[in-house]
């Protein structure tokens, strides 16, 4: 029998993996893909989960230093500069690769495969034709696992739900800032909508928020979160200021993800822990999954490890506590198209707030 089988080969998976590789354990990760794998997110790593990596062992070397989070409207600006040393925008699939290197440099064992059905009895649990102590279920937003365990939770709030769209150009960064482009008031707009008189489409020009990540030398990353369902290039139409800054050609493909809001009941069931984003998730809005997903890989494996697994819970909700209050906000607000115009001018003007803000994600 071994000692944690990992459902899932992403970075919340193989990081929990060599958290209990590193402990003594025997791990072993059950992927049905092949690595590196590719995923439409943002790839700006907070200062946080640049320290959780190092420590880690996992190699960094192709990441960009990332200085901080800019917001801009197209008219006016903030900018709040991380104090807990810098984050990192990483390739995602370059930072799978790394830590897929240091899983196997600390002997996890990745198997090709699925975990399919899970039993449990008491002491032990068997899926994908293993037995072990105890199961982490690191599978992603949509988890299979947590859903056949009955976690999913319905919203008791419904709202839209928001999706992801990412790509690559291949252009020079211009800042070492996250830039974060929210929709503004148009020249020539009603003051009330921002919609030009007659126009139908409206404030639709602009829905949702525009991420800019420096990922290389020549690579930038653009990420789009939105309600509206459209093309990528439809969501860029609606920032008009962007065009002269991604004048290189795109590189790959569009890449989308979602519906974003998972809501789930608790993340522990008898022998199995639920980790990363199939632990439950808000948003991608403040840019926080990669740094929560660490996080609670090693808040599983030390809860584990110390014979506490209905510890996990609690620490869970502690460790997600401000991401999720700020981002619930954020995305409440951008949800309004009025609101959403207020974001950027209430950050310039309060940047001490908004300096507050970024510091309690890092």
């Amino acid at each position: 029998m071994i000692d944690l089988l990992v459902a899932g080969g992403g970075p919340a998976g193989l990081a929990t993996a060599v958290h209990a590789a590193m402990a003594g354990w025997e791990a072993v990760v059950v992927e049905p893909r092949t690595t590196p794998v590719d995923k439409a997110c943002g790839e700006g790593i907070m200062p946080g989960g640049v320290a959780a990596l190092t420590a880690l062992g996992v190699d960094l070397a192709e990441g960009r230093p990332l200085r901080g989070i800019r917001y801009l409207d197209g008219r006016r600006s903030a900018e709040a500069s991380f104090t807990a040393g810098p984050g990192l925008g990483m390739r995602r699939t370059a930072l799978h690769t790394a830590l897929a290197r240091r899983a196997a440099e600390v002997g996890v064992k990745v198997l090709d495969g699925r975990v399919g059905e899970v039993r449990q009895s008491e002491d032990s649990v068997t899926a994908a034709g293993l037995r072990a102590r105890w199961l982490v279920a690191a599978d992603g937003l949509h988890s299979p696992v947590r859903h056949a365990l009955g976690l999913d939770a319905a919203s008791p709030r419904p709202r839209p739900r928001r999706y992801g769209l990412r790509r690559h150009y291949r252009v020079a960064p211009w800042t070492d800032f996250v830039e974060v482009y929210w929709p503004g008031k148009r020249a020539g707009t009603d003051g009330a909508t921002g919609a030009s008189p007659g126009s139908r489409q409206g404030a639709a020009d602009a829905a949702g928020e525009v991420y800019v990540t420096p990922v290389g030398e020549e690579l930038v990353g653009v990420a789009v979160l939105s309600t509206a369902r459209r093309g990528f290039a439809a969501h860029l139409a609606g920032f008009p200021q962007l065009a002269p800054l991604l004048d290189g050609a795109p590189a790959g493909a569009v890449r989308g993800a979602g519906p974003l809001q998972q809501r789930v009941t608790r993340r522990t069931a008898g022998r199995v822990l639920l980790v990363g984003d199939a632990a439950g998730y808000v948003d991608a809005l403040t840019g926080e999954g990669i740094a929560l997903a660490l996080a609670s890989a090693a808040a599983a494996v030390r809860c584990l490890a110390a014979g506490r697994p209905d510890a996990y819970e609690g620490e869970w909700r502690r460790l997600s506590r401000r991401h999720r209050l700020l981002t619930e906000g954020l995305v409440r607000m951008s949800g309004s198209p009025a609101a959403a115009r207020l974001i950027v001018p209430a950050a310039a003007g309060l940047p001490s707030v908004f300096g507050a803000a970024v510091r309690a994600l890092q």
